[in-house]
């Protein structure tokens, strides 16, 4: 099979590695793709990938068999609905299924119809009626922008002081640009969070290993929220019969919920999910595999991802059997200094040749420059991952390794995975 890998981030660098191994794979083209995406493929790195005319005519060109969309932006614009429309399988959902992650107000709309548990909130066009709220509100609240912000659209805060700052950041200073002019102020849930990852062809839907993602920058869960810090598979304390609840009255609702609506969803769904005193309640759905979530869910994978991306795009997934490794896997991310606020690039990278064999190095704002050199190119810049029979034991291979790799300014937190952080 001919494939079109969608993205540049340590997402499709592990899709990528995954692929590789396919027996079904004949060539992979990865647009625009990084430094570690051109180990299995071929970059093509001038295709606009939210212009879905230029998508639809690089995949007639190379005769693509079988496309898969990584990063949420190329699903809001519609490339997944032109590529369908002319006859692609596409491994993704459509504009209207993916508004589940590009419109909060759309989300929260949703779970309140059917019945889905998520906080109570309201939806503000008027800064003004957003800062009377917030005001009135008098107490903790998460203000978040409605549209797609790159992980950073969302503010916990504390306050009504604190709310309003982030009102000012989303709707005057247009901190996220027009993802911010309209925002959802939420009901602040306390407890911790999972990410509950799901293929579907928008029949069946086959669940994924939990995971569990650090937002903050700083350790401790201390400092403002990024696109992931961190992340760790499975998370020990979550049990069976919780995971159950989740699986069922949540992520399977939400998918028949877009069915009824007609919105036919294919792709990968994974709500985010508080664990409160109350049960499960969701903080977020995302339209698309997460972000560093990929990073370890994927080597846990046993089963040929290019069988499941086509069981996806063809609504053959009842036909695939899945299976997963029970081993423990832990991702840590090295950030540029600064990230998520400003950061300097094009710092040189060392050690990666250092790196222990059964590690992995997913890079996501890396890149060579023109000596061949990898240099920073971003906030989130690597993503090293370990797995072992325990989560003790990976978090021990993964700092052990992550200590070898150096760059100017570089950060990552030292408690991911760990059992002493303050509930997320």
């Amino acid at each position: 099979m001919n494939i079109l890998l969608i993205g540049n981030g340590a997402r499709e660098h592990a899709i990528a590695w995954k692929i590789a191994d396919s027996q079904r794979l004949t060539k992979l083209w990865i647009a625009p793709g990084n430094a570690g995406t051109a180990l299995f493929g071929e970059n093509l790195s001038d295709l606009v990938i939210e212009d879905p005319d230029a998508v639809v005519q690089t995949a007639s060109q190379l005769a693509i068999d079988l496309v898969i969309i990584g990063p949420e932006g190329p699903l809001s614009v519609g490339v997944a609905d032109r590529l369908r429309n002319e006859g692609f399988p596409v491994f993704g959902p459509n504009a209207r299924a993916a508004e589940i992650e590009t419109s909060k107000a759309f989300a929260n709309e949703l779970m309140s119809k059917y019945g889905i548990d998520t906080a109570n909130s309201k939806t503000f066009d008027s800064y003004k009626e957003a800062k009377t709220y917030a005001t009135d509100l008098d107490g903790p609240c998460v203000v978040k922008a409605d549209g797609l912000a790159a992980g950073k659209g969302v503010t916990v805060c504390d306050s009504s002081a604190q709310a309003l700052r982030a009102i000012d950041e989303s709707m005057q200073l247009r901190s996220f640009g027009a993802a911010g002019d309209k925002i959802v102020i939420e009901e602040r849930m306390y407890g911790w969070e999972t990410s509950a990852h799901a293929f579907t062809d928008g029949i069946t839907v086959r669940h994924m290993p939990f995971s569990c993602d650090h937002k903050p920058v700083f350790d401790n869960n201390v400092g403002p929220n990024t696109g992931g810090m961190g992340v760790y598979s499975p998370p020990p304390r979550l049990e069976p019969e919780i995971q159950g609840v989740i699986e069922t009255q949540i992520t399977e609702t939400l998918v028949k919920a877009l069915s009824t609506e007609n919105r036919l969803y294919q792709g990968v769904i994974y709500p985010g999910i508080m664990l409160t005193a109350s049960g499960p309640r969701v903080v977020e759905v995302n339209a698309r595999f997460g972000d560093p979530e990929t990073e370890v869910l994927l080597p846990r994978l046993k089963t040929d991802l290019l069988d499941i991306a086509v069981g996806v795009a063809t609504s053959t997934l009842k036909d695939v059997e899945i299976e997963w490794s029970n081993q423990a896997t832990v991702g840590v991310m090295l950030t540029s200094d600064g990230y998520p606020g400003h950061y300097e690039v094009g710092h040189q990278i060392y050690g990666l040749g250092d790196i222990d064999s059964d590690i992995h190095v997913f890079i996501s704002g890396a890149n060579r420059d023109s000596d061949g050199r990898m240099v920073t190119t971003g906030g989130r810049v690597l993503c090293v991952t370990a797995s072992a029979d325990t989560l003790e034991d990976a978090r021990s291979l993964v700092y052990e390794n992550i200590e070898r790799i150096t760059f100017e300014g570089a950060h990552f937190r030292k408690d991911i995975g760990s059992f002493v952080v303050k509930p997320e």
